[in-house]
């Protein structure tokens, strides 16, 4: 079995043979190490190009510049109203792929323009196993995946961007806000804020993962890893009283903790 540093070897390979490539960069551990990656590979042939978006956290946004800063690669933001999308908005039960195809039709459409003849994107070797409707809008735009093509696991991503000292190295899951609505439950702008400011409050207490799951206009799920239960319960009031401040009438602490996709398909 190859071991993680004979894959990097393999993902730069893969992508030196492009020639050049636009790659999706959200900031998050997946797309850091590509770019890192497409950077030695390419050099001035790699452009990292971030969208812009309602789905997306500022806090995202400006991790993603600096990061871009730091590794000394051209970056192009794209404003990008996802939820302008046919059918996004809706929420339905593929609105993951309806999302995908349309950020992911902007970058192809901007990377084209820009004379890169490819775009890559951060899916790894993980996400083959787990429900990831918009793995069809990759595929059908002709978006190349490195990190999956390389065989490399998440752990294997950690573990090679901490030895690049990659400040995401162990960055928290993330995924973007429209995920926090159960499925056929209308997405909002304003409901898309009130999820961002109380998971940054939340952030702010010093939670290493939380997901505020929105049910109707009144109810907010908290989940958070159950080792960090108890500054949840120390905080209950102030949280309480914050997030219904925010708008929502009642707020609930998951007792089954933290589940990374735990709305998928929901």
């Amino acid at each position: 079995m190859a071991s993680a540093t004979e894959k990097y070897e393999g993902l730069l390979n893969i992508l030196r043979a492009l020639g050049g490539a636009a790659a999706a960069f959200s900031g998050g551990v997946d797309s850091a190490l590509l770019l890192a990656a497409a950077k030695e590979a390419l050099g001035e042939r790699c452009l990292a190009v971030t969208a812009i978006s309602p789905f997306f956290p500022a806090r995202e946004a400006a991790e993603a510049r600096e990061l871009c800063r730091r590794l000394g690669a051209a970056q192009l933001e794209l404003e990008i109203d996802t939820l302008a999308a046919p059918g996004v908005a809706e929420n339905p039960k593929d609105r993951c792929y309806l999302c995908k195809r349309a950020l992911l039709g902007a970058v192809c459409a901007a990377a084209a323009a820009r004379g890169f003849p490819y775009v890559v994107e951060g899916s790894n070797a993980d996400d083959a196993l787990d429900y990831r409707p918009g793995a069809r809008a990759v595929k059908e735009l002709g978006v190349r995946s490195p990190l999956l093509e390389a065989g490399l696991h998440k752990a294997e991503i950690r573990e090679l961007s901490r030895a690049r000292g990659l400040p995401t190295a162990d960055k928290p899951a993330l995924a973007c806000l429209a995920s926090r609505f159960p499925t056929g439950e209308a997405i909002t702008p304003e409901g898309l804020r009130r999820v961002e400011a109380a998971e940054e409050y939340l952030r702010g207490l010093g939670l290493t993962q939380r997901r505020v799951r929105v049910h109707g206009a009144l109810l907010a799920r908290i989940e958070a890893l159950p080792e960090e239960f108890p500054l949840l319960a120390g905080r209950a009031r102030e949280i309480d009283e914050y997030l219904k401040s925010l708008g929502f009438r009642y707020v609930a602490m998951d007792l089954g903790g933290y589940r990374m996709g735990n709305m998928n398909g929901k």
